[in-house]
């Protein structure tokens, strides 16, 4: 092979790789993929991949339950990645032979393990933001009195709907032990937990920490809803022990998981 040949094929090879058209199917991936260093390579994202701001100007393909299957075909993706709960997306875009890949963003482990797999994918690497969230757990500070938490996902000022909690397969219950505490929820069968109040009132936490989206929950009264939280009697209200966090980081299973870490040890030790 001629040298000029064997610069042509280089080029050639080259040109695959900057042509890298990615669309992520979750927030989550959006920012792993930038953390990757692979974001200009993004050509479609999910509803709320707000972080980083970058993302927010690319073209978005619905929601992470609903996405558009004629929009993700006509941005002619090269890698389509989704969550596990993406399954039927991913499958279906395997009938147009576009190229998949679905990851699993469950525990801090599976979120670890998932950039190693994306990163093989795209050729980087991910040991410097898996260092990070490992220095996070390291170091997190243990609480001086080791308590029930119970974790909340969303504030809503009717507490008759169904309250969605942190289970224990899941990487808030990874946090919560990293913090020297225990799950509130005890049952390993269920991830994701949907409980009423009376349910809330047995299992009695001693603390209570609600996640607080301002990008889906805008219109919430937030006075109004923790005080519907006081109404319960718990350990956790008696002792003044419930609170909202609401980072945009925290919702998302990505390497900012290393922010959530420090984060929540510190509401639970405060």
């Amino acid at each position: 092979m001629s040298i000029k040949t064997l610069f042509i094929a280089l080029l050639f090879i080259l040109s695959l790789e900057a042509n890298e058209r990615i669309i992520s199917l979750s927030p989550s991936i959006t920012e792993i993929v930038y953390a990757l260093g692979a974001g200009e390579n993004l050509v479609g994202t999910s509803e709320y991949s707000l972080y980083p701001k970058e993302a927010q100007k690319v073209p978005i393909i619905g929601g992470s339950n609903n996405p558009n299957i004629e929009k993700i075909i006509s941005l002619s993706p090269t890698l389509v990645v989704g969550q596990t709960f993406s399954i039927d997306t991913l499958e279906k875009l395997k009938k147009f032979h576009i190229k998949t890949l679905m990851l699993n963003l469950q525990t801090i482990e599976d979120i670890k393990s998932s950039m190693t797999k994306l990163s093989n994918e795209l050729k980087t690497s991910p040991i410097a933001i898996i260092q990070k969230i490992d220095d996070a757990l390291k170091n997190a500070p243990k609480s001086k009195t080791p308590h029930a938490v119970m974790i909340v996902y969303g504030l809503h000022e009717d507490l008759r709907s169904g309250i969605y909690i942190a289970g224990n397969e899941i990487f808030f219950n990874d946090i919560i032990l990293a913090c020297g505490n225990t799950n509130a929820y005890s049952d390993k069968t269920v991830e994701q937990p949907v409980l009423s109040y009376e349910n809330v009132i047995a299992l009695n936490p001693e603390q209570i920490i609600i996640l607080h989206s301002h990008a889906t929950e805008a219109n919430v009264d937030v006075q109004k809803a923790l005080q519907a939280w006081y109404h319960l009697p718990t350990n956790a209200s008696k002792n003044g022990k419930i609170s909202i966090v609401d980072e945009d980081y925290l919702h998302n299973a990505s390497h900012r998981v290393e922010q959530t870490i420090a984060r929540l040890c510190r509401e639970m030790n405060d």
